[in-house]
């Protein structure tokens, strides 16, 4: 017979790609395994391709229409990765043995408000992967996964010829301001990269966009070359950014999708951290050759959130104002020059 289990996470893209080695391993690992998977319908693109999945059920905004397309599944077993009210209501009424990820809100609280330091130092795949401990379900070592439709793959022929020969993706978008580095701090990073940059982000980041080659190009010292940039910003959907970021030497981003997508790849990926830590457990899921966090460690007032804000609660945003954004760029170049 086989054991038909719901996976239920509703968002982000992020949050959703480090759940993927739980749905292989379910499948690979249990036998005969039937995994269908719950999110939002706007992050369809994130699990479209996953071939470990054997059936998709998109929430619409009404919960009941999904609650009663889900009974229509006779499923054995819940396995609740977003531990939300939302899946908390879908479990209520499903009436199913549920398995529930530990979102440590506790240990997240004290460590931002108090200051308190008991967090586990284990990444949160490693959690995720603790739901589905009765059924033996074991770490395989073979990361995470994103899989790209062929039809979204971007062929680097339509870029300008001096891309093609390599290029680092600066990934500048984040959900929250105090993830992001200020704009003038990007623009002095492309000043001081050798290679070519292509600029990844959404529609919403094409303002910002424009500011970093604006000041990129104002950097740049007398008789210097200017930077050579790509905005792509808003003129890519996620499975093409996708492409372009499997296809990039170097991944510069934020604590943002594109990194755990990046992740996926097996990427060189420099993470930038403004008000929230790695300890968390959300950096990049990558052997430790591939991965470089870049943060300013010792200030007392780092984390001030377990997510983020608009702007610096204080308004000196100093987790982000002193990154080394030179040390930031050296690494960067380094990484490239061994790139074929």
């Amino acid at each position: 017979m086989p054991v038909r289990f719901l996976v239920v996470r509703f968002s982000s893209i992020g949050d959703i790609v480090l759940t993927t080695p739980v749905i292989r391993g379910l499948k690979t690992q249990v036998e005969e395994a039937q995994v269908h998977f719950v999110t939002k319908k706007a992050f369809l693109p994130v699990v479209a391709n996953n071939p470990y999945i054997d059936k998709i059920h998109l929430y619409d905004g009404d919960l009941n229409v999904l609650i009663d397309e889900l009974r229509s599944e006779d499923f054995d077993y819940i396995i609740d990765l977003h531990h939300n009210l939302r899946s908390f209501l879908l479990k209520r009424r499903m009436g199913l043995i549920a398995f529930s990820f530990n979102k440590i809100n506790l240990q997240k609280w004290l460590r931002v408000v108090l200051k308190i330091d008991v967090l586990p130092r284990k990444h949160i795949v490693d959690r995720y992967l603790e739901t589905c401990y009765l059924f033996d379900v074991e770490n395989d070592g073979k990361g995470l996964d994103f899989f790209i439709d062929p039809a979204n793959e971007v062929d680097l022929t339509t870029l300008p010829d001096v891309f093609r020969k390599g290029y680092v993706a600066l990934v500048i978008g984040a959900q929250h301001g105090t993830k992001q580095m200020p704009d003038d701090r990007l623009g002095m990073l492309c000043a001081q990269l050798k290679y070519p940059v292509v600029i990844l982000g959404g529609k919403d980041s094409v303002e910002k966009a424009q500011e970093i080659v604006r000041y990129a190009g104002s950097y740049v010292t007398s008789g210097a070359s200017l930077p050579i940039i790509y905005d792509a910003c808003g003129k890519f959907n996620l499975q093409q950014s996708a492409s372009l970021v499997r296809q990039a030497g170097v991944v510069i981003t934020h604590d943002t999708g594109l990194m755990h997508i990046a992740a996926a790849f097996q990427k060189n990926i420099i993470s930038l951290w403004g008000n929230t830590i790695p300890e968390f457990g959300m950096y990049p899921y990558v052997s430790p050759e591939k991965s470089f966090i870049f943060e300013t460690k010792g200030l007392w007032c780092r984390p001030c959130s377990k997510i983020g804000y608009k702007k610096c609660p204080l308004g000196h945003f100093k987790c982000m104002q002193n990154i080394d954004v030179s040390a930031v760029a050296h690494k960067c170049n380094e990484l490239m020059s061994y790139c074929p």
